[in-house]
């Protein structure tokens, strides 16, 4: 039931998405039936919309990247502190 419920609210979620057909006319052809509101004003909002893209996917990499290999091997490294449990609350 649960799983129902969840999936029933994707799938509206995905159908809300969509663009309506006012601002569907109104959207450039690359942007058809994507967005919703006024369509791109000059060449910048592509420019700053394809940044930002660049931006994140950057960050989304090097994230899963550093948390699946850290890479640090040094014995006094910080993390060696909680792994290797000999912190003293006392200092």
């Amino acid at each position: 039931m649960k799983r129902m419920t969840i999936l029933s609210l994707l799938l509206l979620q995905t159908v809300y998405a969509m663009a309506c057909p006012v601002c569907e006319r109104n959207q450039p052809k690359v942007l058809k039936g994507i967005t919703h509101g006024a369509g791109p004003e000059s060449n910048w909002d592509y420019v700053i919309v394809w940044a930002t893209v660049a931006v994140v996917l950057l960050t989304v990499f090097y994230s899963v990247k550093w948390l699946v290999r850290p890479g640090e091997k040094s014995e006094s490294h910080i993390k060696r502190v909680i792994l290797n449990n000999t912190y003293d609350a006392r200092q």
